[in-house]
């Protein structure tokens, strides 16, 4: 198998690396195999975080500049930091008003690269629902439902189920089948 390249970005608080390790399990629950990095010094300030996943043959842990297939952002700004991350046709899905994603700054950038962008506001669809700390469950879903990679909506939605502590699980399905659906209604 190809290897297929995620960077996952966002603020520290916001569940970089849980994202990842719900990516994470998924690939090995379905036999591939997968290496991953994370840099996470400045979590506790809101710093900004970033998780390199890799699922196939890779032979390092890190994503070099220009070869990443997705960027999930949990934060716009975020977004465009890691942007130079994507490769030419890379996937680009933000924590971000659509109606204002992307930037018209990076407009030149996107098509020059061939990079899709799509944009929910996560964190608003998870605080409605009754799941403020499930941004990160909400962006998962909506990259999802793009049928994107190796790993279906199923498959992942699967994940959350088993991951998802007892008192937290019928909220974060709620939400992951409801920004499932977002993602759906914009293809």
């Amino acid at each position: 198998m190809e290897t297929i390249n995620f960077v996952l970005s966002g603020l520290g608080g916001q569940g970089i690396l849980f994202m990842t390790k719900i990516f994470a399990t998924t690939a090995m629950n379905k036999g591939y195999n997968i290496l991953g990095a994370e840099t996470h010094g400045m979590a506790q300030r809101g710093g900004s975080v970033v998780s390199h996943l890799r699922i196939g043959d890779a032979r390092s842990s890190l994503i070099r500049a220009g070869a990443a297939d997705f960027l999930l952002s949990m934060d716009e700004s975020e977004a465009y930091r890691y942007l130079p991350y994507l490769k030419k046709g890379g996937k680009l899905f933000a924590n971000a008003p659509s109606t204002s994603f992307p930037h018209e700054k990076t407009a030149d950038f996107l098509k020059t690269n061939n990079i899709e962008a799509w944009a929910m506001e996560a964190g608003k669809t998870a605080m409605e629902l009754g799941g403020p700390r499930s941004t990160n469950l909400a962006l998962v879903a909506f990259f999802a439902a793009f049928g994107f990679g190796p790993l279906s909506a199923d498959d992942l939605r699967n994940t959350v189920d088993v991951m998802s502590p007892g008192p937290f699980k019928e909220t974060n399905l709620k939400i992951f089948d409801t920004c499932y659906e977002t993602g759906k209604s914009m293809i």
